[in-house]
């Protein structure tokens, strides 16, 4: 029986754009625990908000008074104490899995530089960046012991989990101009399809509102960035 069930209420702090918040909606989602949200605005932090998170930031689960915050600590949370778990029980495919978590990570750190970048060759530099890193996950992809969809085969893991809000991103940065000339997915055939199985995860679906799209495209186009000067070159007039 999972330890946080019996009438515990948990709160999920969030930010819509959020995709750490996404990752830990996701695992609640997977885990089947009823969870109401909170949304913050990070521009204007309130004062509760950031007595809960001495870091500022989203997402913060609260739990029976105490407040967690950190994805990663709060998905490590809810695998101990509810089921199913998303890591393997062999501890050393348990660390694997844990430092290609890192690794997605650090494509979300990219993934801001390149939506950041002031100007085209600094955009054209994250865009290669990020091709390496799909690359290696095509490489990750093809040492998989067993046929599936997801990270490890069969089973949806935690990597799953972080990689879902990365790729969601791309639904709509794939659609802006320009983008698919940069070659992003080029030779990560296996990736793609790991993409298209994510995205039709319930978990993975529900962890967004219906807006996010729209939310998505308006805070791209506000960055004054190089992918947002490409974002009004195209905007209807």
């Amino acid at each position: 029986m999972n330890a946080v069930a019996g009438g515990t209420t948990l709160t999920l702090v969030s930010h819509a754009l959020c995709p750490y918040v996404q990752r830990v909606a996701i695992v609640l989602h997977e885990k089947g625990l009823a969870f109401e949200r909170r949304t913050v605005d990070l521009a204007r932090k309130p004062a509760w908000f950031l007595a809960l998170s001495p870091l500022g930031k989203t997402p913060v689960l609260q739990v029976r008074g105490e407040a967690l915050f950190e994805s990663a600590v709060i998905c490590e949370y809810l695998d101990e104490v509810a089921t199913p778990p998303l890591h393997p029980q062999d501890p050393l495919q348990r660390a694997r899995h844990r430092a290609w978590m890192e690794l997605g990570s650090a494509v979300l750190n990219t993934i801001g530089a390149f939506y950041a970048a002031p100007h085209e060759a600094a955009l054209q530099a994250s865009a290669q960046q990020l091709h390496v890193r799909f690359v290696q996950l095509e490489q990750a992809l093809a040492q998989r012991s067993g046929p599936g969809p997801y990270f490890a085969g069969a089973d949806f893991c935690m990597v799953d989990a972080v990689f879902g809000p990365v790729f969601r991103y791309f639904d709509v940065i794939d659609t802006l101009p320009g983008v698919a000339d940069l070659g992003l997915w080029q030779g990560a055939a296996r990736v793609e399809d790991w993409r298209r199985a994510l995205a039709q995860r319930a978990s993975v679906r529900e962890a967004v509102d219906a807006g996010y799209a729209d939310g998505l495209r308006a805070f791209l186009r506000a960055r004054g960035s190089a992918l947002s000067r490409r974002m009004g070159a195209d905007a209807a007039p």
